[in-house]
């Protein structure tokens, strides 16, 4: 009988786990992909399509497209997860599974932060980011504030991505000197691992006349008075605030009973969970690095691979190595790129950029997940 495995969510993590199981045991093995949503989307697609430089409708990817034989997709709703005896209850039935693993991501609790969901908008989810093109598209100038409300958050680059990217297209509107930037991390510099690659996005606010306000989140928005209050008691006004929610597990995980200060803990090599043959990857893991899609999906290959030896009665060396390589937006289609290494010591990060030349680079980052796994060409803007 073919060994079964159940996996949780269809982000990165999940992906690049189930392409790789299918890849490693084909027919002896039987992968049940659960989500609740019809399709997958990169992150940096959402600033896309909230800058308007791609359509919605080309940044999604149907999950009904998957491409890799022996995969089974479900969509559908996580009711309960039982992980000593591995079986799941979801709105489409009940599913036993030999291997397990979570890879639910990370929620947005936007009720987390008084004012945020009455003055605010957040552009993590892709229906904020999705709202906020129209909302963008009719700004005419202003104070704007990108805050990240507190710590842990997905995509490090992401908030100063937004502000740059922010700058570029109010200069291309003529509204860049009717405007101000403030940007709001609760770090102490934009990209904590890589030296180099905060220095360069600290040269790059300074240039553009973005205000750098770091060590502190923001703590609430005061809708009357239009300002959001930060953790180190300052103020500052906005009439447009594009904020970084709360993140936490999805309800469910906790209910599970799986977490341990907020996050489900793994071993950081296996990512198994005390639970044998319970794994956990991605956002809702805590492993050590960074909650990004690049460091998901190296997640979801070692775990794979490890899952396929088990399988095999094998044993396996095959390890998650805490490395992952991300593209950060300059504006103005300039792109820099940083690749980091966790486990190798002090965490550290290799940057080059930022340049035009490296915005194929990250094009072909896009494409070729699509291609391996949808089985289709695409192009990550048009």
């Amino acid at each position: 009988m073919a060994a079964r495995v159940l996996v949780l969510g269809a982000g990165f993590g999940g992906l690049e786990l189930t392409s790789t199981l299918a890849e490693e045991l084909g027919g002896e093995v039987q992968i049940t992909l659960v989500d609740r949503t019809a399709g997958f989307v990169f992150g940096f697609s959402k600033l896309d399509v909230m800058f308007g430089r791609a359509d919605a409708g080309h940044v999604v990817h149907p999950y009904a497209d998957l491409a890799k034989p022996g995969v089974t997709f479900v969509r559908a709703e996580i009711t309960a997860i039982d992980a000593t005896t591995r079986r799941v209850e979801t709105t489409a039935g009940a599913f036993q599974a030999d291997y397990l693993v979570v890879a639910l991501g990370a929620d947005y609790d936007v009720l987390r932060t008084r004012g945020l969901a009455e003055a605010g908008h957040e552009f993590y989810s892709e229906r904020g980011a999705f709202a906020l093109r129209e909302t963008l598209a009719e700004f005419e100038g202003g104070d704007v504030v990108v805050g990240v409300t507190a710590g842990p958050f997905k995509c490090p680059p992401a908030p100063s991505e937004t502000a740059l990217m922010l700058d570029a297209m109010l200069r291309e509107r003529g509204i860049r000197d009717s405007s101000t930037i403030s940007l709001v991390m609760p770090v102490a510099r934009p990209l904590p691992p890589s030296e180099d690659a905060s220095a360069a996005l600290l040269e790059a606010f300074a240039e553009r006349g973005i205000a750098w306000h770091p060590d502190t989140g923001v703590r609430s928005l005061d809708v009357e008075e239009r300002v959001a209050r930060l953790g180190d008691g300052s103020a500052l006004p906005f009439d447009l605030y594009l904020g970084v929610p709360v993140h936490r597990v999805p309800v469910v995980v906790e209910a599970a009973g799986l977490t341990v200060d907020g996050w489900i803990p793994v071993d950081p090599r296996t990512l198994e969970t005390p639970w044998p043959d319970v794994f956990a990857v991605g956002d809702c893991a805590a492993v050590g690095t960074p909650r990004a899609g690049a460091f998901a999906e190296r997640q979801g290959a070692a775990a794979a691979r490890i899952i396929a030896a088990r399988v095999r009665g094998e044993r396996t060396d095959a390890a998650y190595d805490g490395r992952g390589v991300c593209y950060i937006e300059f504006g103005g289609d300039e792109i820099g790129r940083v690749e980091v290494s966790f486990f190798d010591g002090h965490p550290a990060g290799a940057f080059e950029g930022p340049s035009l030349a490296l915005a194929a680079d990250k094009q072909e980052f896009g494409a070729s997940r699509i291609r391996r796994w949808f089985g289709r060409e695409w192009t990550p803007v048009g």
